[in-house]
């Protein structure tokens, strides 16, 4: 869709007269509902403003793009405003916005809101046409530079004469909107102005577009991958290829294009390099092959948890057929393949595809006690990591050592060779240690289940600390993995304890900014309405906004927080059987109504000693300013 199909002279504000970011969102909205593009201006209003909840849509560059989906949209259209004052619209490159374009999608328009807001991203990156834009005197001069760089931009390209390097690029950023758009605009452009012929594929939201063919790939000399997320490498084999990160090519896109003409880039081989995103390989050493096993076994942990934490609420106990239906489907099954599946990808991070088999096999042998199988049996979640690494490195071996296979052979490879030899002695390895194995971990968890007293209120305020620690970083990723470590074990007060000093970091920090909102910008303040529903959803990352304008302070206040609820969790003896959540599991607590209160009491005990110490630690801004 052009933007000239949607951007009119009755839907563009060339004086805007907002001074503040919400006063904009409504003068825009105000024009488009003059212009009878809206159903209804308050909901529409309101569906703006809940997407500016998410992320400023302030993009830089003097630049914000507020868009929304809504049912309130009757045809959908952009606003234009210009403000040239300037406007503080919580940009990313904290400078003021003074070009605003509004995107009003309908609901049924498919991806037509994203088509314009990729289309405008691009746009906007070339500072002629922005200046353009800037000194347009009438509506009719906006609406016509728009449409002059729509046939500038959808005129074909010619290569440039001059210049044998045939370079490619690939962008890609987490969300697949702007960045990704913006990234590819300013390699094309700079190549243009460098007289160096290029193609740029981007895989965005709405999917991969000016998609690179075998023929061209083949061709090229050097390819940029300028991606935050993963996009497909193995195509790229044997060509020299460059990784970063899609900031990069916005930022730098000069040097990027230096380094591809002069070939300053390694060689990319598909079976060594693992990463699929940009910058450093994004799965190497232990803690990446790690989390990449934890994070494919947690649909299998909460699902399977919630279910089982439901059928005992449901009176499991009291032969209720239906409780027994989800406690087979939570225990019996989906548990059941939690250790494999956690052994599989870890191995699968190690050693790629061929990985994952004898990773899943050993996962499989790790819960397996002669003559019985099943969730907490074996050697449990030990086995599973042990059995995860181990298959992965004896997968890279095995590939090794048949690396030297003729070429009339490679085919077998991954379907005959890689999966009889990495199965076979991963299986041997794994029914030999895992007996020993088993005795270990049934000796720690009956340690740990013994601990009482003292000792184990001092546990829980280390696991409440840790989950505080990093926010979602590795030390509170390691907490939580011994919490389902624990799980795994039938031992409930461990998992409990992790996800109640979870919530804590962004509700102590959330109640703050209501107690003290003499301590916190605005933008903070907004940040805290959204902690205060992240945190009672158990995600710990929700307070990140806020520790990281001022770490020295909030992390100190919500370790505090949550080690004291850690600790008053262990206290009460408080156990739970599933392993997410947040408040909408906490009915689930073993116990009934009186644990239940005491769980909450200890969430909120440890939320006000964050909010009171957060209080002390921050500066008044009233006085500073």
């Amino acid at each position: 869709m052009k933007i000239t199909e949607l951007l009119s002279q009755d839907t563009i504000i060339l004086d805007l007269q907002a001074q503040s970011k919400k006063d904009a969102l409504n003068e825009l909205a105000n024009q488009l509902d003059k212009a009878g593009k809206l159903n209804d201006k308050q909901a529409y209003i309101n569906d703006i403003f809940s997407r500016e909840e998410q992320s400023t849509t302030g993009i830089g560059e003097s630049i914000a793009i507020p868009h929304a989906k809504s049912s309130a949209v009757k045809v959908p259209a952009i606003a234009f405003g210009r403000s040239e004052s300037g406007i503080d619209f919580d940009s990313l490159d904290g400078q003021p916005a003074h070009l605003f374009f509004m995107i009003a999608a309908s609901e049924g328009a498919n991806n037509d809101h994203l088509e314009a807001l990729s289309r405008l991203s691009t746009f906007l990156m070339d500072e002629k046409f922005r200046e353009k834009i800037y000194q347009a005197s009438s509506k009719e001069e906006v609406v016509d530079a728009v449409n002059a760089k729509e046939i500038e931009v959808d005129e074909p390209e010619e290569n440039v004469e001059g210049h044998s390097s045939k370079i490619l690029a690939v962008t890609a950023c987490p969300t697949g909107i702007a960045h990704t758009y913006m990234a590819a605009e300013k390699l094309s452009e700079t190549a243009k102005e460098m007289g160096i012929s290029i193609k740029v594929e981007t895989n965005g939201s709405s999917g991969v577009k000016n998609r690179l063919t075998d023929e061209e790939i083949a061709e090229a000399d050097a390819i940029i991958v300028a991606a935050d997320t993963k996009v497909e490498m193995t195509r790229f084999a044997g060509k020299p290829v460059i990784q970063t990160g899609v900031g990069k090519a916005i930022h730098e896109a000069t040097d990027l294009l230096n380094k591809a003409v002069k070939k300053d880039a390694p060689v990319y081989q598909a079976e060594k390099t693992e990463s699929n995103t940009g910058g450093k390989e994004s799965r190497s050493g232990f803690y990446k092959h790690l989390m990449n096993g934890v994070s494919n076994m947690l649909p299998f942990v909460v699902g399977g948890g919630i279910l089982i934490a439901i059928s005992f609420f449901w009176g499991i106990e009291s032969d209720n057929e239906f409780a027994k239906m989800l406690n087979t489907i939570g225990g019996g099954k989906a548990f059941f393949l939690m250790v494999p599946v956690l052994a599989g990808f870890i191995a699968s991070s190690i050693a790629d595809r061929p990985g994952f088999a004898p990773g899943m096999v050993g996962g499989l042998i790790a819960i397996t006690v002669t003559g019985a199988e099943g969730a907490g049996s074996g050697s449990g979640f030990l086995g599973g990591l042990i059995a995860g690494f181990l298959a992965g490195y004896i997968t890279l071996l095995v590939k090794k050592a048949f690396a030297g296979l003729p070429d009339a052979l490679e085919g077998l490879k991954p379907v005959l060779f890689y999966p009889l030899f990495s199965i076979a002695i991963t299986g041997l390895i794994m029914m030999v240690i895992n007996p020993p194995l088993t005795k270990v971990y049934t000796g720690l968890s009956a340690f740990l289940e013994g601990m009482g007293g003292t000792n184990q209120v001092l546990l829980g305020l280390i696991l409440g600390a840790m989950m505080a620690f990093d926010m979602g970083g590795p030390v509170n990723k390691a907490a939580y993995t011994f919490g389902i470590a624990m799980l795994d074990a039938h031992n409930y007060t461990f998992i409990a304890t992790v996800m109640a000093a979870g919530m804590v970091p962004p509700l102590g920090m959330a109640l703050a900014t209501t107690l003290f909102k003499n301590r916190f910008t605005k933008t903070e303040r907004d940040a805290g309405k959204t902690a205060y529903a992240l945190g009672a959803c158990f995600i710990t990352e929700g307070v990140i906004p806020l520790a990281a304008a001022d770490p020295a302070r909030v992390i100190p206040s919500t370790m505090a927080g949550a080690a004291v609820t850690g600790a008053l969790t262990m206290l009460f003896d408080i156990a739970l059987r599933a392993p997410h959540g947040g408040i909408f599991v906490i009915g689930l607590v073993d116990g009934g109504i009186v644990k239940i209160l005491l769980y909450i009491l200890a969430i909120v005990a440890g939320s006000i000693v964050t909010a009171i110490l957060a209080g002390i630690l921050k500066k008044d801004l009233t006085k500073a300013a």
